[in-house]
């Protein structure tokens, strides 16, 4: 689902973004503003970043590189993040066999403010973007269920941001156009529709995936 003006003018009310947003919604980005090249890339096309740069760990040389597409908001992506990942980080990440890649699909307006409250708070920084995107997925329940806004303004002064900092970034047209136009691209060219999905070297794997099914993706890689 590609979050669309309607949806987001709908969801306002019930998220407690509005007044985040003075009660206008943002506008997400329209069709006209995919450059027409976008729309004409391979669909095997995952390696390079779109419109906003790539929050990676790993080398950028490694044999394999690992794209996951995920929302903020997705049980399944955060039960990956917990069950599945810290086994990848360990085995592949952190021995400099894997790069792996995280890019926001956002399902929801929740996803695309936890998604920007990410990218503020990192403020470029891959390790720190990757660590408060765990936190936001291990409170998931939190600041998805309850009060939006308030969850996630703690979140984002529990990082060392102020209270006028949270405001500004919830409200960035900028970010939030970007986060949108590389949802759409995914969703035209690499036709992701559902989350979380991955590209291991550009093969495509939908769903919630076990350890050692990536394993099995890896290690022949490796070995090649």
């Amino acid at each position: 689902m590609i979050i669309t003006r309607r949806a987001f003018t709908s969801m306002l009310s019930l998220t407690g973004l509005a007044a985040l947003a003075g009660f206008s919604p943002l506008r997400f980005i329209s069709d006209a503003m995919i450059p027409e090249a976008m729309a004409q890339a391979a669909a095997g096309d995952v390696a390079k970043p779109v419109s906003l740069p790539d929050m990676a760990l790993g080398p950028t040389d490694a044999a394999v590189t690992i794209t996951e597409y995920a929302s903020m908001t997705c049980p399944h992506c955060a039960a990956f993040n917990e069950q599945v990942f810290p086994k990848i980080k360990s085995e592949y990440i952190d021995t400099g066999k894997v790069r792996y890649v995280f890019r926001e699909f956002p399902l929801d307006i929740k996803a695309a403010a936890g998604s920007m409250l990410s990218r503020c708070i990192a403020n470029g920084d891959a390790p720190k973007y990757f660590a408060v995107t765990d936190m936001l997925f291990r409170q998931q329940n939190d600041w998805v269920v309850k009060n939006t806004t308030e969850t996630l303004t703690r979140i984002g002064k529990q990082a060392g941001l102020t209270q006028q900092q949270v405001e500004a970034c919830l409200k960035d047209q900028a970010l939030l156009d970007k986060i949108a136009a590389d949802q759409k691209y995914a969703s035209d060219v690499l036709k992701v529709d559902s989350t979380p999905t991955f590209f291991v070297n550009g093969e495509k794997i939908k769903g919630e995936t076990s350890f050692e099914e990536f394993a099995k993706k890896i290690n022949p890689l490796l070995k090649s």
